[in-house]
């Protein structure tokens, strides 16, 4: 079962809430939510990983640009409620450099909007999510070059073959 990933924006902090296990195919939305976040100010990133079951590594990637936005801009990043083993997966690529953690519950009603996408996500934008959440992680720690090196390569061919398809 595809994670439902759910948004909430109170005063320029997002509030994002991960149900089941999030994968590249939930990951466009929020790199769409990054990119537009690095045009503005915020006032924190609250990942709430209670009801995640797992995390591929696209996912935790974006989830890194979301957070290096926060650092850039001095607000808070913060991963909530994550057990032990996403714990392990995100400490394992070096978001501990970024985020802190806390085992604490929202305070009062958030505003949840689905981040599914509203339009079909096509599969250059998801080869394109793939390739900047993965450089994303190798930029935030070197021990990650190796990890992804070759998926970053293989992605790079796949999106330039695609894009010049497209332009036949």
């Amino acid at each position: 079962m595809k994670a439902k990933i759910l948004i909430a924006n109170e005063n320029g902090q997002y509030h994002i809430k991960v149900e089941g296990r999030a994968t590249f195919e939930v990951s466009s939305p929020l790199r769409n939510l990054a990119r537009r976040l690095s045009e503005s100010p915020m006032a924190g990133v609250y990942v709430n990983l209670e009801s995640c079951s797992g995390m591929d590594s696209t996912f935790i990637g974006v989830v890194a640009m979301l957070g290096l936005h926060a650092k850039k801009q001095n607000v808070p990043a913060v991963i909530l409620n994550s057990d032990e083993s996403n714990k392990k997966l995100l400490n394992g690529l070096g978001l501990s450099k970024i985020f802190t953690y806390t085992e604490d519950a929202y305070a009062g009603l958030k505003k949840w909007s689905d981040g599914a996408p509203t339009e079909k996500v096509d599969a250059l934008d998801t080869a394109k999510t793939v390739l900047s959440a993965h450089e994303t992680l190798m930029g935030i720690d070197e021990s990650n070059v190796p990890r992804f090196k070759n998926v970053v390569e293989f992605v790079k061919k796949d999106i330039e073959k695609t894009e010049s398809q497209d332009k036949k």
